[in-house]
């Protein structure tokens, strides 16, 4: 019995001490007057829904001076390689468009029919075709310009509020006719976003 229960106690401390990613960061926010949860979120690149699940809330209402656990949505490594992404299939469009570029990589995150990281959707590679042709000519390796990391921030922050795009494609230059069966659900620049 004395074994036993030495052995669910270690199981126990296990759970709490090293049951986390250890690559995960947990920021704590000071609320200033006038920031409300949404600018909290892109500050940090965070959702509003991440925030209040964190911090226990039903409603966005905060108070000033209430500390705020900011949990880390994804890896630093990460919201590089996206920022990497917005810069190279987007240069030239707007700064929206850029924001719906980073919007389409997290909903398939989300989505039940694409791999569950933003690396992994990043690098898919399906029936022989990359999902993004910046990863297979290699302009994805270029650094990211200021406009395209505030992109990906402002996307984070937005999480999960869109319309559900999945896809986007230039339908100038786009190949593959399929893309263009998909619903439509907005237009932005050279972009048609559809999901």
């Amino acid at each position: 019995m004395k074994k036993l229960i030495i052995t669910i106690s270690v199981a126990a401390s296990l759970v709490f001490i090293g049951g986390n990613d250890t690559n995960a960061q947990i920021t704590t926010h000071t609320v200033a007057s006038g920031e409300f949860l949404y600018k909290i979120g892109q500050k940090y690149g965070v959702s509003v829904s991440a925030i209040k699940n964190a911090n226990n809330k039903s409603s966005s209402m905060i108070m000033v001076g209430e500390r705020l656990t900011i949990p880390e949505s994804i890896s630093a490594s990460e919201r590089d390689l996206l920022a990497r992404l917005v810069m190279a299939e987007s240069e030239g469009e707007p700064y929206a468009g850029k924001v719906a570029v980073a919007t389409v990589v997290l909903n398939r995150v989300d989505h039940k029919d694409f791999p569950n990281t933003v690396r992994g959707v990043i690098n898919e590679v399906s029936n022989g075709y990359y999902a993004f042709t910046p990863v297979q000519n290699g302009r994805i390796n270029r650094p990211a310009d200021n406009e395209s990391i505030r992109a990906v921030d402002e996307a984070l922050a937005f999480r999960g509020q869109g319309s559900g795009s999945l896809f986007f494609y230039n339908p100038k230059i786009a190949t593959n006719q399929w893309i263009a069966t998909r619903t439509e659900t907005v237009r932005i620049g050279n972009h048609v976003f559809a999901k």
